[in-house]
């Protein structure tokens, strides 16, 4: 039987480029998993498995690998940055017990650090940060520390002080033991030098270990209690603190180095030991009923339990299909029957495999804890629950953000029609952030997703993975119509045309929602005059026409409607009736509330040099941006601004023309605002253009 106290599953997550694959390829070094480092510019690191990983130097897909570290072991996810691939984090971040968030030394806190950060919240993640390439330009590890406290709101605890800056940066300080660890030979991370504090650091030091101690100890009222008394806490006593506090999420353990550079890495190691939680530590995953309610029940991380398992990933490979699953309770062995809650089929378990990135190793045993992969399972996608065929459950399911954006294809030749159809099957298996369409009327296909980057990466995996060449249409909006005026309505539908009729008579308020409630269904209705068992086929009517605004047909966002009064038959009213008289009334009514046309504003975060920060904002503003912030730095200047969507298109050409190629930018889904009248008029007269084209074909 395995200790679980030596598990640790981790996540390594932050915005792009800050380092995480550099860092991963370090950690895979210093344990022993690989022999020879990959770089990410080289196009060679180990994670980076996909042909459009290494070509573009980011990471698009998560990876799991597994390593050991003072007899630990540890199960890694290296998580993607680039904010359309958000999805492959918050699915990694779901099925984790901790996580190392890594920043950039001259970057600080950047957009994709932030929704990484919130994910993580969410998930009840337990977390140490890095402060990553100290050795960089603009380099500054205590101001990253103050961002992490000013603009992620969390509580750096910090551990060590690092010696010298940018090119100067030779090792750093551990706090806790007062002594200098210098890495003088960059590429032999393992040989490094263990001494005394440099002496102009002293004070330094005292000042933040004090700083350190002192948070350290409000975890625990005895030790804190002898501190007072004047008396030091034990090196263990302060760990045991740190462990404490960690777990609770009240701070946040903080080093730095250079992943690159082959420095600090080794006290990250230690610290994801020391301090980041074991299955075992972390709450119990809550059970739910059928329609995704807490039924107060808990997947405990025990053998003895029945098994509970969570499917996380689903991943297509040369040797098949691949589902990532993390246990959460019991024991799976190769040759088990186990369920499908989501499907209700039972599928027996052929070969289970440890992953490292894109190679594997053949097990017959997972217990509660592990994180592996099956091959060969059908029908099962992202989120379902896999438990045992004696003890049915469901555990808490994943939500997916909509898609924003879409672009029509249709295959170039009929070899691809065939090879379309399945490989868009697989890739949606695989990302439950992808999402396929056909339009019926012309019969093209309709791929949408979270921005230009990951459509165009969908776009590269069907041709040269799947060999389906498609012509590409011009990017689509994704935009929403709403309502801006409370209307009062009453509606009847009556038919008689022998035997049985139809009646149902409704009186409602239609009513702007709150901003990003979507659609709300309330009833007020006194006295059965609308009898209570109608409510539903009266909400799924009105529900059933939100697909189909009054304006040009998008999707309706942000309504309310409140049912409060009415009236039936005893014989011929029945839930027909009383859905059709719902979607009769939002015909009748919602052209008279006042409707508009929404479009999806994008949070736009951009880096430029000093000297093309007016070139910048001038072309926000002439894209419609409303600036919100800006932030000096060393390297440059990072100017926020909120845009809309239609607006963006081909940015990252304008940008890189503007600022001779060394500006970057990120951007990702804000809100829904209102268009302007010339916005709208145009967008409407589009689709009325399109859909007149449609039908002549």
């Amino acid at each position: 039987m395995t200790d679980l106290s030596l598990y640790r599953n981790i996540g390594i997550f932050a915005h792009v480029d800050a380092g995480k694959t550099t860092t991963t390829e370090r950690i895979l070094k210093l344990t022993g998993k690989i022999h020879k480092t990959g770089e990410v510019h080289d196009g060679a690191a180990t994670t980076d498995f996909m042909d459009q990983e290494r070509e573009r130097g980011i990471t698009i897909q998560s990876a799991a690998t597994t390593c050991f570290w003072r007899d630990h072991r540890f199960n890694i996810i290296d998580t993607p940055g680039h904010v359309d691939f958000t999805v492959e984090v918050y699915r990694s971040l779901k099925v984790l017990d901790g996580g190392v968030g890594v920043f950039c030394g001259s970057g600080g806190v950047e957009p994709q650090s932030e929704t990484n950060w919130r994910y993580a919240n969410d998930s009840k993640v337990s977390r140490i940060i890095f402060v990553n390439k100290l050795d960089r330009v603009g380099a500054d590890f205590l101001k990253v520390v103050d961002q992490v406290e000013n603009v992620l709101g969390a509580i750096p605890l910090v551990m060590v002080l690092p010696i010298g800056t940018e090119d100067d940066f030779i090792g750093i300080v551990d706090l806790l033991t007062r002594k200098s660890h210098i890495w003088p030979d960059p590429g032999n991370p393992e040989k490094f030098e263990v001494g005394d504090v440099p002496e102009e650091m002293v004070d330094q030091v005292e000042k933040y270990r004090e700083k350190l101690i002192e948070m350290a100890v409000e975890q625990d009222d005895d030790v804190m209690e002898s501190y007072l008394d004047g008396e030091e806490p034990s090196i263990d006593d302060i760990k045991r603190c740190i462990r404490k506090g960690t777990i609770a999420l009240d701070f946040f353990p903080t080093y730095c180095g250079s992943a690159f550079k082959d420095k600090g890495i080794q006290l990250v190691l230690d610290a994801v030991v020391d301090y980041l939680p074991s299955p075992t530590e972390v709450p119990a995953q809550p059970l739910t009923d059928e329609e995704g309610e807490p039924n107060g029940e808990f997947a405990l991380v025990d053998e003895t339990e029945p098994f509970r398992a969570l499917a996380f990933k689903i991943m297509e490979d040369r040797f098949g299909a691949l589902t990532f699953v993390r246990v959460y309770s019991g024991v799976l062995n190769k040759g088990d029957s186990i369920l499908n809650s989501y499907t209700g089929k039972s599928e027996r378990i052929g070969r289970m495999v440890e992953m490292h990135a894109d190679d594997r190793n053949e097990i017959d045993r997972a217990q509660a804890g592990d994180i592996f992969a099956i091959v060969g399972m059908k029908n099962v996608q992202t989120g379902h629950t896999l438990c045992s065929t004696k003890h049915p459950c469901t555990l808490e399911p994943m939500v997916f953000p909509d898609p924003v954006i879409s672009i029509a294809v249709s295959p170039k030749d009929k070899s691809s029609v065939d090879k379309l159809g399945v490989a868009i099957g697989k890739m949606i298996a695989e990302d439950p952030s992808f999402r396929v369409e056909t339009d019926e009327d012309s019969g093209e296909t309709i791929l949408k997703g979270m921005g230009e980057l990951h459509l165009d990466i969908k776009v590269d995996i069907l041709n040269r993975t799947y060999g389906v060449e498609l012509e590409v249409g011009a990017p689509q909006v994704a935009y929403r119509e709403t309502i801006t005026q409370e209307i009062e309505d009453t509606y009847t539908h009556k038919k008689q045309s022998g035997g049985s009729g139809q009646f149902g008579k409704i009186d409602y308020r239609i009513k702007p929602g709150e901003p990003g409630t979507g659609y709300v269904f309330n009833s007020s209705v006194v006295g059965g005059n609308v009898p209570k068992e109608f409510f539903p086929a009266i909400e799924k009517g009105f529900k059933g026409m939100m697909e189909n605004g009054p304006i040009a047909g998008f999707p309706v966002l942000d309504i309310e409607i409140e049912l409060y009064d009415g009236g039936f038959h005893a014989v011929d009213s029945s839930a027909v009736a009383f859905e059709l008289a719902a979607r009769g009334a939002y015909r009748q009514s919602m052209p008279k509330a006042g409707p508009e046309l929404i479009e999806p504003i994008m949070k736009v975060d951009v880096f430029t040099p000093d000297d093309h920060v007016g070139d910048v904002i001038g072309d926000l503003n002439r894209r419609r941006g409303m600036i919100k912030d800006q932030d000096t730095g060393a390297a440059g200047v990072r100017v926020k601004a909120d845009v809309p969507l239609s607006e963006m298109f081909g940015y990252i050409g304008s940008l890189r023309t503007m600022t001779s190629g060394r500006g970057q930018f990120s951007m990702e889904f804000s809100h829904y605002s209102q268009c302007p009248r010339t916005v709208s008029e145009a967008v409407v007269e589009d689709e009325k253009a399109r859909q007149e084209a449609k039908a002549k074909k």
